[in-house]
């Protein structure tokens, strides 16, 4: 039976968690979006999210394994631009243009995403967020040119730095779950 102690320390624990994990994502993605800004990139797009959640906030994990993180997005662009170009929309607007998207383009989307998946499953790379990143540029939003750059630079930035401010903080993160 856990005593009244015992919750707050768990609570005070949580809180310093939620506390950490805010301080260093917001501090981690609003260093890739001012990056992105000064080199003329967006750089800050939907994968960096969860990506940079699972290494900030479970680090030990399977799906934090950097050789899954880095394996998993190459995957997923890679697939992601055969997608485009095997379905013909290499140079078609995204959907985010159109403000729809079209029969090939929910097409591309669901064979990027499901081979990316397989791939990730086949390479032992579980990093669920790749299938974002497959998801973005199969849509036209990170399409080859600039935003692509931009969300690959994103990409670079956080799976290079995330590692590192987990480490880190790790002193901080094994008291929160002391609590």
């Amino acid at each position: 039976m856990q005593t009244g102690q015992d919750r707050r320390g768990a609570v005070r624990g949580r809180l310093l968690g939620g506390v950490r994990l805010f301080l260093l994502s917001a501090l981690l993605l609003a260093g890739v979006g001012a990056i992105g800004h000064l080199i003329g990139w967006v750089a800050l797009t939907t994968t960096l999210g969860p990506t940079a959640y699972l290494l900030l906030a479970h680090p030990e994990s399977v799906q934090a394994r950097l050789r899954g993180a880095v394996t998993g997005h190459a995957l997923a662009v890679a697939v992601g631009l055969a997608c485009l170009a095997v379905f013909g929309l290499w140079s078609h607007p995204s959907i985010a243009e159109q403000q729809q998207d079209t029969v090939r383009q929910i097409g591309a989307q669901a064979v990027a995403v499901g081979l990316t998946l397989f791939l990730l499953h086949v390479c032992d790379a579980h990093h669920p967020p790749a299938a974002a990143t497959a998801l973005l540029i199969s849509s036209g939003i990170s399409r080859p040119g600039p935003p692509l750059y931009g969300m690959l630079t994103g990409l670079a930035l956080v799976l290079a730095i995330a590692p590192v401010l987990a480490a880190a903080t790790s002193r901080w993160a094994q008291r929160e779950n002391a609590g």
